[in-house]
């Protein structure tokens, strides 16, 4: 968290991922280039350049696509996390100079603009293997680029969360025009089964994890009560046991929230953190302000809710960062009786303060 926009700081952490980011795209450019020379003798120098910065920036974009679900999935996987901004504008680059070596091979020696060549240097024919292939790089490159330059927390302040995540989600628009262009680029060139496979090993490798992560989630959103109704038990509607009847929900027992941390619960389709600390319980929305990032997923460290992601942290009873700061959630009232937490659905405003229920109650 920063009150202003300053450079980053590299720590220890940070340059140790930064060397392992530009070290793994060192060896993955040194072996390309090795075994494209072995196995294809051959192929010109511009060629095996051009082909090694595409497919580093391709399997680049593989790697920052998993993170997101393998997070979800282990929370081992965090660090990678915090450092995948690098790995993108690094996507970003390598791409763009695998751009910039196809126009040069391509596209600069001909009578026409070097951009507009992209477009209509590959008329399409009846062959599915004469699609033109570089207009769907063309249109990734630049939906990369717009994510890049707005990597910064500078713009993720003044274009808004939900603008800012809508935006970082093209992405996977991004990664669908890559796939295209890869495939339709192999079909015309080698045309070898082996580098259509291996395409298709990566995107069902993302579609998998992605799925996985997804239906993890769904089925924690479903809640215990859910499950039973599925194994055909009865149960009583969830409010029934609130201990004023008034619209609170029974959503988990005291002891099933560890010490300093959450239980995450779905409540009328919006997840709520319900936290556990200093003897009283409290409920936030799950989502953190700063990248969406999930809050119940933290911990509380010296007295606010530090989001797993980022560090961004919050008060347990207000969802107010603490001053200077000015990040907000919502909160929920709560209740406690019987040993077990009660939840009102519905939200307070962002940094409504909300009493914290005492666990003795």
């Amino acid at each position: 968290m920063g009150v202003e926009y300053v450079s980053v700081q590299w720590n220890r952490q940070k340059k140790l991922y930064d060397a392992v980011l530009v070290a793994g795209v060192a060896a993955c450019l040194v072996v390309f280039t090795v075994l494209t020379k072995i196995l294809f003798p051959f192929v010109t120098d511009e060629i095996m350049m051009m082909r090694a910065f595409g497919t580093g920036a391709f399997l680049l974009l593989h790697i920052i696509l998993c993170i997101g679900p393998l997070c979800r999935l282990n929370p081992k996987f965090l660090p990678l996390l915090y450092n995948r901004r690098h790995a993108g504008v690094t996507c970003f680059l390598l791409g763009l100079i695998h751009a910039a070596l196809v126009v040069v091979t391509y596209h600069a020696g001909s009578d026409t603009n070097p951009i507009p060549s992209v477009f209509v240097s590959s008329p399409i024919n009846k062959s599915i293997s004469g699609v033109p292939f570089q207009p769907f790089g063309f249109f990734a490159l630049v939906i990369l680029l717009l994510m890049a330059a707005t990597s910064h927390d500078f713009w993720l302040a003044n274009l808004t969360a939900p603008v800012w995540k809508a935006l970082h989600m093209l992405v996977y628009v991004a990664y669908a025009l890559l796939v295209l262009h890869v495939t339709f680029g192999v079909l015309q060139g080698e045309g070898s089964p082996i580098y259509v496979g291996t395409v298709a090993l990566g995107l069902v490798t993302v579609i998998a994890l992605h799925l996985i992560a997804g239906f993890r989630e769904a089925h924690a959103d479903v809640g215990t009560e859910m499950m039973n109704v599925l194994e055909g038990k009865t149960l009583a509607p969830r409010t029934a046991n609130s201990p004023l009847n008034d619209g609170y929900v029974d959503a988990c027992a005291v002891a099933e929230i560890p010490g300093n941390r959450a239980r995450i619960v779905c409540l009328s389709g919006e997840r709520v953190a319900i936290f556990k600390y200093e003897g009283k319980i409290s409920a936030v929305s799950n989502v953190c302000q700063h990248q969406n990032g999930p809050l119940g997923e933290g911990k509380v460290v010296f007295g606010c809710i530090t989001c797993p992601w980022h560090g961004y942290q919050y008060q347990p009873d207000t969802g107010a960062s603490p001053p200077p700061f000015v990040e907000k959630v919502p909160t929920f009232n709560v209740r406690v009786k019987n040993g077990r937490v009660f939840v009102h659905p519905r939200p307070n405003p962002a940094g409504t303060r909300a009493e914290p229920a005492k666990i003795s109650e």
